[in-house]
């Protein structure tokens, strides 16, 4: 028989949940910055460039690989990205150990990090899936209603 999650747990899954809910966002769109650095830095495709923040420049501009005077913005999405990967990964295991998922589930969960678009795919069955255990867990933790009539 699977596990499921205690009654006790219900204020931590929501904690949980909102965690993994908001790192699983971040993580998505430094993701999707991170891919479109990629694309713009290395020569396979063509372009090389980086971003700068705070250059003579400007404020922000694309500017030939190697040539950043300003702040590397283009280096600061890969670590903020690296860094909240790191958050989603521990939102992940959180809400996997008090949901009492499968390992299976976990590896899923940790997948959406690094696959473009999947972390917005993943979060959004994952969030409708915890919410119908909740439900249910709620539904078998609640008293059963009296009718009023006693024998």
């Amino acid at each position: 028989m699977p596990l499921k999650p205690k009654i006790a747990d219900l204020p931590r899954i929501r904690s949980a949940l909102k965690l993994y809910r908001v790192s699983s966002y971040i993580t998505g769109v430094l993701l999707l910055l991170l891919v479109t650095e990629v694309v713009l830095k290395y020569p396979a495709f063509g372009i090389q460039l980086e971003l700068e923040l705070g250059g003579p420049r400007g404020f922000l501009a694309f500017v030939p690989t190697g040539t950043v005077t300003g702040f590397n913005l283009s280096t600061g999405i890969l670590i903020a990205h690296g860094w909240f990967y790191v958050l989603y990964l521990f939102a992940d295991f959180r809400l996997w150990s008090i949901m009492r998922w499968p390992f299976t589930r976990f590896i899923a969960i940790a997948l959406g990090g690094v696959v473009p678009f999947l972390s917005f795919i993943v979060e959004h069955f994952i969030t409708r899936s915890a919410h119908r255990e909740l439900t249910k867990l709620e539904r078998s933790a609640a008293p059963e209603p009296s009718t009023g009539v006693t024998r």
